[in-house]
């Protein structure tokens, strides 16, 4: 059964690590700022459901992976003077990941709002 508090505590803990990244990285607080953006055009182009529900996919699985970046770098940065040189190449591969998501996330909301852009002017 759920037990409300052990369910308040692990949100109160999931939103700590959220506002540590976003107090600590200016990346994750431009993806918030790019998620609040497009989520206020959704309403402005009147999205249908399902360009509605891709843009909300695409913008979450962006600030899910800048979580795990945040989150790898940190993992990273405990061990990196005693290990291996990998430990730089990690932390670029994880910047890579990021930053084609956001690549891809741009595509997708130039597919999904452009027709509606044109449109509209």
């Amino acid at each position: 059964m759920l037990d409300p508090r052990r369910f308040a505590r692990s949100l109160k803990f999931a939103w700590n690590g959220i506002a540590t990244l976003a107090k600590e990285e200016q990346s994750f607080r431009l993806q918030i700022l790019a998620a609040f953006v497009v989520a206020a055009l959704v309403f402005v182009f009147e999205l249908s459901r399902g360009e509605t529900a891709l843009i909300v996919v695409v913008a979450a699985f962006t600030l899910v992976l800048e979580l795990l970046n945040g989150a790898v770098e940190r993992l990273v940065d405990l061990f990196k003077p005693r290990i291996h040189a990998y430990a730089e190449q990690i932390k670029d591969m994880m910047a890579g990941a990021v930053l084609v998501c956001s690549i891809g996330a741009l595509v997708v909301g130039i597919l999904v709002f452009w027709p509606h852009v044109a449109e509209t002017f």
